[in-house]
Order: structure tokens, then sequence, then C-alpha cells
């Protein structure tokens, strides 16, 4: 292929590139967000692809033999093995985004949009796949029973028993890039997404194999989505009335990142003492005084002591809301649990 040659839509060339236009310096027009079943859909293309994926073997070793077959082959036809992922599957992303939520809007999606997207997926697809997804099409509100039925028995095999290992990678990421905007601006935070991603001209622009577009986010802003499953590179969302998203690899993503809790609190343990890295690793949501001590199995006393002496460290802040005291990982100490996986 000639690199002369104008990119043309749908076919592999290298100058197609995707470009959120932002107004320079304007820091509150980044937001980020998580995408449970955004992980969950590329789960289901690495478990696909294994040997595409070296990053995610460990993990793939625990969960390839308790996959529900049935479930997971309906999932396969709906998701693809790479390429575009409809919009229903998905919610949009955001900081509180749970599987559960997820899963329920899922339930709940509109079914005049869905027909749009398995007509998408039809035009992109061919043989049985294609009957499939024609036949899903013909009846929306049974193919989003089955799908969504799909999407909790596959989650709760495949991603439920690593969620929380997955969602500290998401969180530490997430916490590394604001502080970049803070320091660096968002051109810093840009260049160091990924070798896809570059800034100039007051724009965010992405690298893809088959897709260029200019899009204005000076009025909506840009959701970027860290992402463990989909390691290999950068995904966009750009079609109204979704925010404009980018989807971008996670820092920190090895071989081993699905290991077991223990394992962690253990790694940790050794650095901060056991009774410390608990409350470390579960403070990743907002809790009082008295329910970090319940989880962790201490006097009050003693996990107010163990959260002062976490605080003082830079790894937990506290803030009072009303007349309880919340406390939650800094991004030094999403850090310090993100390096440990």
């Amino acid at each position: 292929m000639s690199r002369n040659s104008r990119p043309i839509e749908g076919e592999d060339h290298p100058d197609h590139r995707v470009e959120f236009h932002l107004s320079p310096g304007d820091v509150e027009a980044v937001r980020f967000g998580i995408s449970p079943g955004h992980e969950l859909a590329h789960a289901v293309r690495v478990l696909r692809r294994p040997a595409a994926h070296p990053l995610q073997w460990g993990w793939l070793r625990a969960v390839r033999d308790r996959l529900p077959r049935e479930e997971f082959a309906l999932l396969t036809a709906v998701v693809g093995d790479d390429g575009y992922l409809p919009d229903f599957l998905t919610s949009a992303p955001r900081w509180d985004l749970t599987p559960e939520v997820e899963l329920d809007e899922l339930r709940a999606a509109p079914l005049d949009p869905m027909r749009v997207d398995f007509g998408k997926m039809v035009l992109r697809s061919s043989g049985a796949r294609q009957q499939a997804l024609r036949e899903m099409q013909a009846r929306p509100a049974r193919a989003r029973a089955l799908i969504a039925d799909a999407w909790s028995a596959v989650w709760d095999a495949a991603l439920a028993p690593v969620w929380p290992q997955l969602e500290r990678l998401l969180r530490a990421d997430i916490a590394f890039r604001a502080q970049r905007i803070a320091t660096a601006g968002i051109a810093g935070m840009a260049e160091d997404l990924h070798r896809q991603v570059t800034w100039g001209e007051g724009a965010v622009r992405v690298s893809l194999r088959r897709h260029s577009e200019q899009v204005d986010c000076r009025g909506s802003g840009l959701v970027l989505v860290p992402s463990v499953l989909s390691s290999w590179g950068c995904m966009v969302l750009t079609e109204p009335p979704a925010q404009p998203t980018l989807f971008y690899p996670a820092r920190g993503v090895t071989a081993v990142w699905a290991r077991d809790s223990a394992e962690i609190t253990e790694a940790l343990g050794a650095l901060l003492g056991p009774a410390r890295a608990g409350i470390l690793l579960r403070a990743g949501t907002a809790r009082t005084t008295s329910q970090v001590a319940e989880d962790a199995g201490l006097a009050i006393s003693t996990a107010s002591h163990h959260l002062t002496v976490l605080r003082d460290a830079g790894l937990i802040g506290s803030e009072r809301d009303g007349a309880r005291m919340l406390h939650l990982r800094t991004p030094l100490g999403e850090a310090m649990v993100g390096a440990v996986l």
C-alpha cells in the first residue's frame, strides 16, 4: 500500500486517525471513567485469540475451563474477534460505574438503537455469525434478554473473581493520569497515554487502522477510559449520543496482574505490615473509621492509629462528611497498589 494514497474508510491505512478537539489548557474538558462492559467484551476477544495476548495468559489459564459454553458462544457472536463493538453492550463509562449497574442498564437498553447496532454488525460479518445477528435484529427484545443473561454468566466465570485486582489497576492508572494533568497539563498527559496517541494544535490524536474522524469535544469534553484486557491498543467512541471516549491500555499490566488478593496483601504486608496493607488494599472506596475497623477485624482505636500512619505517609486521604470521617486511597496509594500488581 502506498503511503501517498488517501485513507479510505473501513480499509487499513497508516494515516487513519481520529482527532478529539479540545480547548487548549481546558482541564475540565477531560474526565476519566471505567467500563466493566468494555473489559468483558475484550475478555471475550482475548479468549477467542489467546496467542495474540501474552499479558493475559496468567488470567486465561485460570478462567478458560470454567466458561459457560452456550453463553460464551452467544457473546462471541455479538462481540466478534475485532473491530466494531455494539454501543448497547456497554454503558457510558464513569468513575462510579459498577458491573451490577452496567448489567441493569443493558437489560433496559432501548430496542430501536439495538436494531441499528445489529444492522451495523450484520454488514461487518458473514456466514453463521451474520445469520445469528439477523435473527437478533428481528427479535431485539428476546436478544436483549439472552445477551444480558450471557453477559452475567460470562462475567461471573471470567471476571468477577479478578475484578478487585482489575479495578485496582484501572483506578491506579486514573490517579496517575490525573496527577499528570496537574503537573504537565493535558498535552503532557496525552503524550504518555500510548504510542498511538499524540497531542497537537488543541487536539488529542489517535492513530487507528481503518477509521478517520474529526470530533469537536469543546462542548462535551472527552472521557478517558483505561483498560486492562485491551492491552494491545486504543479504541474510540465518537457517535452521538455517546460522550466522545478514548479507551487506552492501563499502565502496569503484567502477566501476573490477575494473581490472588492474598498474594498482593502479602507483598504489601512485607512493606507496611499486614494490618496496614489490608486497610490500604480495601481503601479504593471511601469508608468510615468504623467500617475500616470492622473490615479489618480491629478495634476502632487501632484502626484509627493505622489510618493516621497511612495518612501521614501520603497513602490515604481523609475528609470529613458531617459527623463522619471518610478514608480513601490517594494517587500515591493507588500507584503503590498498582505497582504490586
